[in-house]
């Protein structure tokens, strides 16, 4: 055992020289002003060791580690839970859309193969209007039209045909989507894109809005419920529908546009019809093509930014039948007989071509689903 000298010349020996440190440390009253030799030496293997006093290696109190991230997530956890357990549904419907067990579809860039396939019946609700349809998995509104990469074609580069694809949905919008012409408002927006130099449409367009009739129905081109008697549900119009455009006539742009819209409504006077439900919703659903022609101004009168319409069909199910009146006229309660008659057709059914036209007559169709 090693010996030591303190200040007033007593021996200690390592292990107190040791405990006097260590008081010194804390603060001790009786801390030597002048250490010996083995003071020091003994001083310097305590720092040395691992398990010596923090107080040689520049101690600085512990603080206590923040786990705010942990307690955030957790909260947020807890939250979560509390939200499935009170409303599952809504969770449900946020990831999955308007019907749970129908993932969104892709896009649709060209004809499909077949017909969608067969949904569980479920009756449609002012919450959910298009559950129970192919429908419910369909994008909303212009998100539903599909636009192609533009390439140059005839007279136009691919800038001036990416601006006229854009143009063609801005019709398609303006003429099926437009909250005021759906309500029955005049297409002002829609007309404004039409050569006011093509002589056919413009006289269809004069007299459609004042005396419909079988070859100059504004149907033809604009969808149109009259408000006093048929109210849209919500505000969603579901789309599925795509543009193609190639070469036309004396180097034109050709545009088709096939697409299919699904109008949920119910009626304006509920409960007035008799044999009806108060809350009955129906889809209307209207497919259409046009064939739009973007001349050469070099070629043909035309104006700028506008198009001239080569061709118009649309197959309607759930519009009304009968005599033209330039609005669609679901049918709701006991009037669903009228339609019963009528040659049946899947509406969700793009496979094939678009039947109806400026020639079909007042063909009344009955939709196998709706």
């Amino acid at each position: 055992m090693g010996v030591g000298t303190g200040p007033d010349g007593s021996s200690r020996s390592d292990e107190e020289w040791e405990r006097f440190l260590r008081e010194s440390v804390a603060g001790a009253a009786d801390a030597p002003k002048e250490p010996s030799a083995r003071a020091r030496d003994v001083a310097k293997r305590l720092r040395a060791e691992p398990g010596g006093p923090e107080g040689w290696r520049g101690y600085s109190p512990a603080r206590p580690k923040r786990r705010t991230g942990w307690y955030v997530a957790g909260l947020l956890a807890s939250l979560v839970l509390l939200v499935v357990a009170l409303a599952p549904g809504w969770i449900v419907d946020l990831f999955a859309g308007d019907d749970p067990g129908s993932p969104p579809l892709a896009a649709e860039t060209g004809r499909p193969a077949q017909a969608p396939p067969a949904e569980a019946a479920q009756r449609p609700t002012v919450d959910e209007p298009f559950r129970g349809s192919p429908a419910a998995s369909w994008a909303s509104g212009a998100a539903g039209i599909t636009v192609p990469k533009a390439g140059a074609v005839g007279w136009m580069s691919a800038a001036e045909v990416r601006r006229a694809l854009a143009r063609s949905r801005d019709f398609l919008v303006a003429s099926g989507l437009d909250r005021g012409v759906l309500r029955g408002e005049r297409p002002e927006k829609a007309i404004a894109l039409i050569n006011p130099h093509q002589k056919d449409v413009q006289d269809l367009l004069k007299t459609a809005f004042r005396t419909p009739g079988e070859k100059s129905d504004p149907l033809l081109l604009f969808s149109r419920f009259r408000p006093s008697r048929t109210h849209l549900v919500g505000d969603v119009v579901k789309t599925r529908g795509r543009l193609t455009y190639r070469e036309g006539e004396r180097g034109a742009l050709q545009v088709t546009a096939d697409v299919t819209f699904v109008y949920p409504v119910t009626r304006a006077n509920e409960g007035a019809d008799a044999g009806g439900d108060d809350d009955e919703i129906v889809r209307t659903i209207v497919r259409r093509e046009l064939v739009l022609s973007w001349d050469d101004p070099a070629k043909v009168i035309t104006e700028p930014g506008t198009f001239s319409i080569v061709s118009y069909k649309y197959d309607m199910t759930n519009g009304g039948c009968g005599a033209p009146t330039g609005y669609f006229t679901p049918p709701f309660g006991t009037d669903r007989r009228a339609d019963e008659a009528g040659t049946e057709v899947d509406p969700y059914d793009r496979s094939g071509p678009v039947g109806r036209g400026e020639s079909s007559g007042d063909e009344c169709r009955r939709a196998t689903r709706s």
